[in-house]
C-alpha cells in the first residue's frame, strides 16, 4: 500500500500551507537565521577554545556545512515538501523508528537553538536597559525575560508565515546593519593602527587539556550552531513559490554571504578585545564596539540590535520546528492532531503550542545551574543534534538515487555526499573535545522522543489507524 509519505498527498478538505516565499524572502530567511545568535553570542565561546584564530573554526564549519548543503539541495528539489530530513530518511529507509528519531532530533535542534536565543535575548535586553552593563548570571530576571520572549515568539508564529517572515525581514535587516557597523568600526580601528592584539589573529591559545587539533575540532563543532539556517529553510519548502528552481542558488548564496560576515567579525573581535575577555562574555560584540569606539553611540545601541538578532533566530527556529511536526503528522508518522491547521490563520496551531512547551521546559531545566554557560551548552547541543542529522542526510541522498522522480532536480556528486557524511559524523564524536554535558542534554531529549514514538506507535496499532502505513514502514 502506498503511504502518504510516498505520495505527498493530502485530503481535499484540508487547508494547505500558503506559498508566500520567493527567492528574496528565502534568502533573507537563511541569512537571518545563520547570522543570529551564533555570531552575536558564540564568537567569544569559539575564541575561548582556539584563541585568536577564532575565524578558522567558523570557516571550517561553513566548508563542512556546504558539503551537506549539496545533499540537501538534491533532496529538497527532488521532494519539495515540508518535513525536511525526516521525510528524506523516511523515503530512503522506510523504518518508522528511524524516521521518528530523525524527526525528533531536527525538531530538538530547532528548539535548543531557540532556547539558546531566548537566553541571549534576555542578557542583551538587560544589558541595554542597564546602559551597557551586563547582568549577573544569577539574576532571576534573565529567566522571566526569556520565558516571556518565547511566549511572544509563539504568538508571532501563530499569526502566520507571512507575518512571521515579514518580521524576519525586518529583524534580518536590523541584525545585518548591526554587523556591518561592527565590521566598519572594527576595521576602521584596526586600519588606524590601534589594534593591540592583531598578532593574536593567527595565534592558537588552547585549553591545557587539549591539543591544537582537538581544540579546533571542538570549536568547529560548536560553530555549527550557526548553521541551522539551511535545515530550517528546507522545512519551509511547501511555503515557497518555486522551490525546485530557487533553492540551489539561494542556499549557496546565503552560505557564502554569512560565511564572509562570520570570518570578518571573528577577525576584528580577537584583534580588538583580549581573547580571555571574549571567552567570558555573553555579549562579545558589545565589548568589541565599546573597545574600538567607546564614545560612539552605537556602543549603546548594539545591545538592542543584538537583542533583535537573537530574536530572529528564535522566531525562525520555532517556525521550522512547528512546520516539521506539521509535515510529518500530515504524512501519518505523528498523531493527527499535530497537523491541525487553524482555519482562520492557516497555521499549524497544535504543533506551535507543542514545540513552545518543550522549549519552556528546557529553558527552566538548564537555568537551574546559573554557573554553567547556558549559551555555550545549548549551542553545542544544537550543533551535536544537527551534525547527527547531517550525517544521515548525506547517506540518504545516496540511497535515494535508486528512486528517481519524474521531474528535473539538482544532483550532487557522490564523493561530496560521502565526504559530508564522514566529516559530520566525526564532529559528533567525543574525541573532538565536546563538553560531555551536551551529550546528557541530547540524550534526555532523544529519550523523550523514544517514549513519544512508542506511545504513538501503540496508539496507531491499538486504534487501527493507518494500519497499511505501519506495515509499510516496519
Amino acid at each position: 500500500m502506498t503511504t502518504p509519505a510516498d505520495t505527498g498527498s493530502t485530503r481535499a478538505d484540508e487547508p494547505e500551507l500558503k506559498r508566500v516565499l520567493g527567492w528574496k524572502l528565502l534568502l533573507l530567511f537563511i541569512i537571518g537565521d545563520i547570522l543570529g545568535t551564533g555570531v552575536y553570542a558564540l564568537t567569544g565561546q569559539v575564541a575561548g577554545e582556539v584563541g585568536g584564530a577564532a575565524w578558522l573554526p567558523f570557516l571550517i564549519a561553513f566548508a563542512v556545512a556546504t558539503l551537506t548543503a549539496f545533499s540537501y539541495l538534491e533532496l529538497v528539489t527532488k521532494y519539495p515538501q515540508a518535513a525536511g530530513a525526516a521525510l528524506y530518511v523516511h523515503k530512503a529507509f522506510g523504518i518508522h523508528f528511524v524516521t521518528f528519531i530523525v524527526l525528533f532530533t531536527v525538531m530538538c535542534s530547532g528548539i535548543t537553538s531557540a532556547t539558546t536565543a531566548s537566553r541571549a535575548f534576555a542578557v542583551n535586553m538587560l544589558t541595554a536597559v542597564n546602559g551597557g552593563e551586563s547582568p549577573d548570571a544569577t539574576n532571576p530576571a534573565l529567566l522571566f525575560v526569556a520565558i516571556g520572549f518565547l511566549l511572544l515568539v509563539m504568538f508571532i508564529n501563530f499569526r502566520g508565515v507571512a507575518e512571521g517572515v515579514g518580521t524576519n525581514v525586518v529583524l534580518t535587516l536590523v541584525e545585518l546593519s548591526g554587523l556591518l557597523l561592527v565590521i566598519f568600526i572594527g576595521y576602521w580601528f584596526i586600519i588606524g593602527g590601534n589594534a593591540q592584539h592583531w598578532d593574536a589573529v593567527v595565534a592558537f591559545e588552547t585549553p591545557e587539556d587539549k591539543t591544537v587539533f582537538i581544540a579546533i575540532t571542538s570549536a568547529t563543532a560548536l560553530a555549527f550552531f550557526a548553521l541551522v539556517g539551511f535545515e530550517d529553510s528546507v522545512n519551509m519548502a511547501e511555503e515557497c513559490k518555486d522551490p525546485v528552481r530557487i533553492f540551489p542558488k539561494v542556499m549557496l548564496s546565503g552560505l557564502a554571504i554569512t560565511a564572509t560576515v562570520y570570518v570578518l567579525i571573528a577577525i576584528c573581535a580577537v584583534a580588538i578585545v583580549p581573547v580571555g575577555v571574549l571567552a567570558e562574555s555573553e555579549t562579545p560584540l558589545v565589548d568589541v564596539v565599546q573597545a574600538a569606539a567607546p564614545d560612539f553611540p552605537i556602543s549603546d545601541l548594539l545591545p538592542w540590535i543584538s537583542m533583535f538578532a537573537v530574536a530572529n533566530t528564535a522566531l525562525i527556529n520555532m517556525m521550522m520546528a512547528s512546520r516539521l511536526l506539521y509535515g510529518m503528522s500530515k504524512q501519518g508518522v505523528l498523531p493527527k492532531f499535530l497537523s491541525y491547521v487553524h482555519p482562520g490563520r492557516r497555521t499549524p496551531f497544535a504543533a506551535i503550542i507543542f514545540t513552545t512547551v518543550i522549549a519552556l521546559v528546557l529553558l527552566v531545566y538548564v537555568s537551574a545551574d546559573p554557573k554553567s554557560s547556558i549559551v555555550g551548552l545549548l549551542g553545542g547541543t544544537t550543533a551535536l543534534l544537527l551534525l547527527g542529522v547531517f550525517t544521515v542526510v548525506n547517506v540518504s541522498v545516496l540511497v535515494l538515487r535508486r528512486k528517481p522522480v519524474d521531474h528535473k532536480h539538482f544532483r550532487t556528486r557522490t564523493p561530496i555526499a560521502v565526504l559530508g557524511a564522514v566529516t559530520c559524523f566525526y564532529l559528533t564524536l567525543p574525541v573532538t573535545g565536546r563538553d560531555p554535558e551536551q551529550y546528557v542534554i541530547a540524550g534526555w531529549l532523544l529519550l523523550f522522543g523514544v517514549i513519544l514514538w512508542a506511545l504513538t506507535y501503540w496508539h496507531h496499532k491499538r486504534h487501527h489507524i493507518a494500519e497499511g502505513h505501519l506495515e509499510d514502514v516496519n
